[in-house]
């Protein structure tokens, strides 16, 4: 027979109420105690019911997270911190991966509302009214994860997309490169596409260098396939180009690789910058040069900032994570 709360209390000398406390990581007791009432719980194999838990403080301790794509090492990073906070939290995770499509994503937003999750973290996608709407009706806090709303005043975690962007621009600048192309995401993408290509605009005006249409490729999202196919056509439009900003690490991966194809050595001949510093850009010959988001510690400060409203009943404020430059072998100085 397996045991009960009422037997660990018995093994620790304590109150059922005291144990009840520790386990649902509540306060009011002492170091001491905890020890012994973990103690008694390893020794007797007692497993909290986790139906009962929810029933006493109307918790699942369970979260959503919906993500428009799995299949990258972005998501991977993002998910990573997530886990380990949800984890740290005595929480599990719900992952669902919606495709970009709305009625998907609807379906997974019913799903979650069935199993009771206590709060959602919505990624890398626009939070459109219909998924806004539902989620309010569920009455579960609601944070997002390298995307924001204007719309909607949702707590978020990201970076500044057109000042990272900029940022790399200007990186370029600084090792003398003065004729500068871009291959971008869908221009239409107001979350990643629209302010990076601000960036990299507002970064040649700056420096008074020369810009016109013809030095920006843009594609329906950030692939590696989307960048292979992209490079040849900024060449095509700007053969003067001595640098690029790629506005993923996989269109610059993408890029490396067509270049390659091309006979066109990099750096020497044309250097690449890419952005988020995936793991693969270490991975890449040469090594990308990259704008680096904190991937990981994202995720994880998204997932705290949605226990600490559960916990505290807090609002939070929204969080403009740092970026920086990870230099690699990926773009050389023009003299």
């Amino acid at each position: 027979m397996s045991s009960t709360i009422k037997d660990v209390a018995k093994r620790a000398n304590v109150s059922i109420a005291t144990v009840s406390r520790i386990v649902n990581n509540q306060t009011g007791y002492s170091e001491k105690t905890k020890k012994k009432v973990l103690e008694a719980i390893e020794e007797l194999g007692y497993q909290p019911n986790a139906v009962a838990r929810g029933l006493i403080n109307r918790r699942t301790h369970t979260i959503g997270v919906l993500f428009p794509k799995l299949s990258s090492t972005f998501v991977t990073d993002l998910l990573s911190g997530i886990e380990k906070a949800t984890h740290e939290a005595g929480s599990s995770l719900i992952v669902c991966h919606t495709e970009s499509n709305g009625e998907k994503t609807m379906k997974y937003l019913q799903l979650l509302n069935e199993k009771r999750i206590d709060g959602i973290i919505f990624t890398s996608a626009p939070l459109i009214d219909e998924y806004y709407q539902y989620i309010s009706k569920m009455n579960v806090p609601l944070v997002l994860l390298s995307t924001e709303s204007y719309a909607y005043n949702v707590p978020y975690v990201k970076v500044n997309d057109r000042h990272a962007a900029y940022t790399a621009t200007q990186y370029l600048i600084k090792q003398g490169h003065k004729d500068i192309g871009m291959i971008s995401g869908n221009k239409d993408d107001l979350i990643a596409g629209r302010p990076r290509i601000d960036g990299f605009i507002s970064a040649l005006q700056d420096h008074n260098l020369p810009y016109d249409e013809q030095k920006i490729v843009t594609n329906q999202g950030f692939s590696f396939s989307d960048g292979l196919g992209s490079l040849k056509t900024l060449l095509d439009q700007s053969p003067d180009i001595t640098a690029i900003f790629a506005a993923s690490d996989e269109l610059a991966m993408g890029a490396i690789s067509a270049a390659y194809q091309l006979g066109i050595k990099v750096p020497d001949e044309l250097s690449i910058i890419g952005y988020d510093n995936l793991s693969i850009a270490e991975m890449a010959i040469p090594p990308l040069t990259s704008v680096a988001q904190p991937l990981t510690e994202m995720g994880e400060v998204a997932a705290n900032m949605l226990f600490e409203i559960l916990n505290h009943d807090k609002v939070v404020k929204s969080r403009i994570m740092p970026h920086q430059i990870k230099e690699r072998n990926s773009v050389k100085e023009r003299k």
